[in-house]
């Protein structure tokens, strides 16, 4: 395939310093240019969006978990096997990691969403909210559980007896006697809850929901230290926040205190309302942009967004989806554009194996897409974003190796890194099978990070993107697919079935259609993934060369 054999030399056409660490991890020189940091600037308008989603992502699913936890533990206080079969639920949720209780949700609302409008002729929406508050709402249960249990059980069982005695009736001695004497520990349940979910939920960005997790994984993945420090301590302050205001209404509690209850419940409704307000008081986007978890994406999606908004359009974006929640997204109109690759969905939606020319698996690929999910290819963008195998070109050399027929041999005795999807995903399985090799080890961690494992040596060899600036960046050595194992990957966009006749949408993205060359976007990744400028502003100036270039 052209694109492999040709790729090595093409990454050598773009100069970028050679570096022997992370070039942008210096946090002592963050935390001193923050302050006057362009990045910053942007961090802080960002705020009223991503902390008014985490908000009321948090708060519907801390509701949600104390309205389901409180009644069944009072109810199961006397019911041992009741008990304990809750606690034990309870607990093993919290076996499960986060981010996958979060990424569980979104396909089995995704089949209850398409059996509804089956039946009932009525969908509803199955991208970010919903999955976010219903997984996070089972991880708030445990601990209310357990404290409210431990708080009735924990009454002194004279006062009750007492209470009895003088003809209480039941429902009066738990409102009466029992729950204001457990208040206390079950507020200590409460406050771990809500700790837990307003940390897990930074976790639900990959699945579409807007929450501080935003600068965290676009931070990651573009190398912007200053988005991920920023998120972090925005979501450690409303935290801490959230806990000390239920610590005052605990006191208060305790105590007896009424002011310390009033002052501890006004501080929550404030920083509710403060957090909410402008999120309801800003109009809804007409347009939702969707965007996978790479620096690639994030800057392909702020160009569609700034080609909208030129064209009087109003757009928002939903970036870090995985590649199957995206295409799912725009496949039930969650999410109206987006830029997919040719292979990607050759390979994992259509699950075919055989490589026609490029222009031919184009034409299927778009009439597949239409006829079974009503999506619509609007064309290609000009460039190609494929896998490839990449080593150090110092290594490559010494080890004789050109390419993957030659790895093949050697792998036994390699290490291989990928990001989180390769080694599941059909184009892995194609490698193997046709070049019939196993390495030694294989890991998985961020894309931006694996360029850096490779350079400085913790593994040997990578799944690279062929779009990647950072190949140039470390002089790494892109291996021929000789066997033509991979399909091509071409840059398309695409568009969800409600948006196929809107003519000014279309109208506004069409001059993106073979505008952008792999050099040029190669050097827009570069840019983007430097650490010292956002994708929005990547976008700008890859805008103006396209611009340019006509």
């Amino acid at each position: 395939m052209r694109e492999f054999n040709n790729a090595d030399q093409r990454h050598k056409a773009i100069p970028g310093p050679k570096t022997t660490g992370f070039r942008a991890f210096r946090p002592h020189a963050i935390i001193a240019a923050m302050m006057f940091d362009a990045r910053l600037a942007d961090a802080w308008a960002r705020l009223p969006d991503y902390l008014g989603g985490h908000v009321l992502v948090s708060l519907t699913a801390l509701a949600i978990g104390l309205g389901i936890s409180l009644p069944v533990a009072i109810a199961s206080r006397h019911r041992p096997v009741l008990r304990g079969t809750l606690l034990t639920f309870a607990s093993v949720v919290q076996t499960i990691p986060g981010l996958a209780l979060l990424a569980l949700f979104y396909p089995l609302l995704l089949a209850l969403a398409a059996l509804s409008g089956h039946l009932f002729g009525k969908s509803f929406s199955t991208l970010g909210f919903l999955p976010s508050v219903l997984a996070l709402a089972l991880y708030s249960m445990l601990p209310v559980l357990r404290n409210t249990v431990a708080g009735l059980n924990g009454v002194d069982p004279r006062l009750s007896e007492a209470a009895r005695v003088v003809g209480v009736p039941p429902w009066k001695l738990l409102r009466d006697i029992e729950l204001p004497l457990a208040l206390p520990v079950i507020m200590a349940g409460i406050r771990t809850s809500a700790v837990w979910v307003i940390g897990t939920a930074t976790l639900a960005t990959p699945i579409g929901q807007t929450s501080l997790g935003n600068y965290i994984f676009t931070g990651l993945q573009t190398q912007n230290w200053v988005f991920v420090i920023f998120g972090c301590i925005a979501a450690a302050v409303l935290a801490l926040a959230v806990d000390q205001m239920l610590a005052l209404i605990q006191a208060g509690v305790s105590r007896g205190s009424r002011w310390r209850t009033a002052l501890g419940a006004s501080g929550l409704v404030a920083l509710t309302l403060a957090a909410l307000l402008p999120g309801f008081a800003r109009p809804q986007a007409a347009y939702r942009i969707g965007a996978k978890t790479f620096t690639e994406q994030y800057v392909l999606a702020a160009v569609i967004q700034q080609r909208l908004e030129a064209a009087g359009l109003s757009a928002a974006r939903r970036p870090g989806l995985g590649s199957n929640v995206l295409f799912d997204a725009l496949a039930s109109g969650d999410v109206d554009v987006a830029v997919d690759y040719s292979g990607t969905l050759w390979a994992n939606r259509m699950q075919r194996t055989d490589m026609p020319p490029r222009s031919q698996l184009l034409t299927e690929l778009s009439n597949a897409l239409k006829v079974q999910y009503g999506v619509h290819v609007l064309g290609s963008l000009g460039f190609e974003n494929a896998y490839a195998l990449a080593m150090t070109r110092k290594k490559a050399e010494a080890l004789n190796i050109h390419s993957i027929s030659d790895l093949a041999s050697k792998a036994g005795e390699l290490t291989i890194a990928g990001d989180y999807e390769i080694f599941a995903r059909p184009e892995w399985t194609a490698l193997r099978k046709v070049y019939g090799f196993n390495f030694r080890n294989q890991r998985q961690m961020q894309p931006e990070f694996m360029y850096k494992a490779a350079a400085d040596g913790t593994v040997d060899v990578i799944a690279a993107y062929t779009s990647d600036g950072q190949i140039a960046t470390y002089d790494l050595a892109v291996l021929a697919d000789d066997r033509h194992a991979i399909p091509p990957y071409d840059a398309i966009l695409l568009i969800s079935r409600k948006r196929a006749g809107d003519t000014a949408l279309i109208d506004a993205l069409k001059p993106l259609i073979g505008s952008i060359d792999v050099t040029t976007m190669r050097e827009a990744n570069a840019r983007a993934s430097n650490g010292t400028t956002t994708p929005d502003e990547v976008a700008r100036w890859l805008t103006t060369e396209i611009l340019r270039k006509r």
